[in-house]
């Protein structure tokens, strides 16, 4: 399989994907061994590529399904280095999204405190330099870490607020994620 191949195969992973109301919403897979499938051939063409966008990006992809997996430990390591490429490259977009990927990564990790600096790291980055692209991203990812945290009241003002940017946003399916989470805190509330 070709990186574009790989690219395409991506489109279905949805479809094995699903955020469990039994952890704090985390994304699970429902197919662990097509994951593991989809690791090794991004592992694979990782290992055979020069161009070094499509290794970012592989990387990036990497340190999710790594995630998603149940192995947070290689997601931190391999997003650590997308942080690393992206701040060197001075492109502040691919930095900040390496870093909420990395704060995911180290939440699974048992850091949600860790985390937490890192998504408030985020936020900083978006607002100080006007990157308003992520910065729903951000707010919501802080608030899935302080709802694990048991800050529910913090965590929902940080879904309102990502509600809001993602409503202006027109995406549905990242409204239905951020509704999502705020129904998740109605029934904690209950």
């Amino acid at each position: 399989m070709n990186f574009s191949e790989f690219r395409n195969c991506l489109v279905t992973i949805s479809e094995i994907i699903f955020f469990d109301s039994n952890e704090y919403l985390r994304e699970k897979t429902s197919n662990p061994f097509r994951l593991k499938e989809i690791i090794d051939i991004a592992e694979n063409l990782l290992e055979n590529l020069t161009n070094e966008d499509e290794k970012y990006f592989l990387m990036g992809t990497l340190g999710n399904l790594y995630r998603i997996y149940g192995e947070p430990q290689k997601a931190v390591k391999i997003l650590t280095k997308c942080v690393t490429i992206a701040s060197n490259q001075n492109n502040s977009n691919r930095e900040i999204v390496s870093l909420i990927r990395l704060g995911e990564a180290i939440k699974y990790n048992d850091g949600p405190m860790k985390a937490l600096e890192v998504f408030n790291e985020v936020l900083d980055k978006c607002k100080t330099n006007n990157h308003l692209l992520y910065l729903d991203f951000a707010i919501q990812h802080k608030g899935k870490c302080l709802l694990e945290i048991g800050e529910i009241a913090e965590a929902e003002k940080c879904f309102k607020e990502a509600l809001k940017l993602r409503e202006l946003k027109e995406d549905v399916s990242l409204i239905e994620s951020t509704q999502q989470a705020l129904n998740f805190i109605k029934k904690l509330k209950c």
